[in-house]
């Protein structure tokens, strides 16, 4: 029997995020283990102990200490779900200023299939270095959903896109 697929699950300050339990337990059912890292603002929201019991994994906001252990196995595939304009400019510019972006970071680098999934208002969407914030990040690999897919509007399916895109990149 094979262990089940490992992934990552980023996690931004936007709507849907009061909702990721919903996707959580979605990606459980679908045979995923479920590792999330949260952005600090993020984290407020959350009740990071019931996710930590739903998952079976801490819910990561902080950096570890050096020689800590690594709390996490290692990622078949990364979601960033939902990742704000915020996350994706500065994940676009390589900036590590947070464990959520670093993860992103060092998953880009190292050739993880990832797919993002913007939750981002529309004005912000339409500030001139969005755009090429997002093409910087599809030129390196990134699967980066095209509009607003996590619409609160939607409920439950507002995960429908985020289930189907990581079982492509499971098959992949």
């Amino acid at each position: 029997m094979t262990e089940r697929p490992v992934l990552y699950l980023v996690v931004c300050a936007a709507g849907p995020a009061e909702h990721i339990d919903e996707l959580v337990d979605l990606l459980i059912a679908d045979g995923w283990r479920v590792c999330m890292i949260v952005s600090p603002t993020a984290a407020a929201w959350l009740d990071r102990a019931a996710l930590q019991d739903r998952t079976g994994y801490l819910v990561r906001v902080e950096w570890r200490m050096p020689g800590d252990p690594e709390p996490h196995p290692p990622a078949d595939v990364v979601v960033a779900a939902p990742v704000t304009f915020n996350t994706v400019t500065k994940w676009a510019l390589g900036i590590n200023d947070t464990l959520a972006l670093g993860v992103l970071n060092e998953s880009l680098g190292a050739g993880l299939p990832i797919l993002a999934f913007p939750h981002v208002k529309t004005e912000l969407a339409a500030h001139p270095a969005y755009a090429g914030h997002v093409a910087v990040l599809r030129a390196a690999g990134v699967v980066v959903a095209h509009g607003k897919v996590l619409n609160p509007a939607h409920g439950p399916s507002r995960w429908s896109a985020v289930i189907e895109a990581a079982r492509s990149a499971r098959r992949s």
